[in-house]
């Protein structure tokens, strides 16, 4: 009897498992921070806060905010260390590494991992 009113119970919530539709967003949010800094990923945040069953999608554009509000800090500093013409070494650096790890990340993302990033400050919780 016990295994008749399993069968009949409701099946589990999705809050472990992305749907494809929020994999594919969160790969968005995630390589238009090469482009777009971090417009998209506040925007999809701010819409997604507060949804019921978005919470891969809010998790990841949290993510991929925090990561690119790191990388204007980044470039602020770059920008200010140029008057010693060092930052004009950091250019390439900061350019590449967003790059590289934007990618990785909407990989990732859109395989359904909630991907972090190894250097971002976690200003957004």
């Amino acid at each position: 009897m016990s295994d008749l009113n399993d069968a009949m119970a409701a099946p589990p919530s999705p809050g472990g498992v992305a749907t494809q539709e929020d994999r594919t967003l969160a790969l968005l949010t995630h390589l238009s921070g090469i482009i777009l800094s971090f417009i998209v990923p506040l925007v999809l945040w701010l819409i997604n806060k507060d949804k019921p069953g978005k919470e891969f999608l809010n998790d990841q554009a949290k993510e991929a905010l925090n990561f690119q509000i790191t990388v204007v800090i980044a470039w602020v500093i770059a920008i200010v260390l140029s008057a010693i013409a060092i930052g004009f070494l950091l250019y390439p650096v900061i350019w590449i590494g967003n790059l590289i790890l934007c990618i990785l990340a909407g990989v990732k993302a859109n395989e359904g991992v909630a991907y972090r990033y190894p250097f971002a400050l976690r200003l957004i919780k």
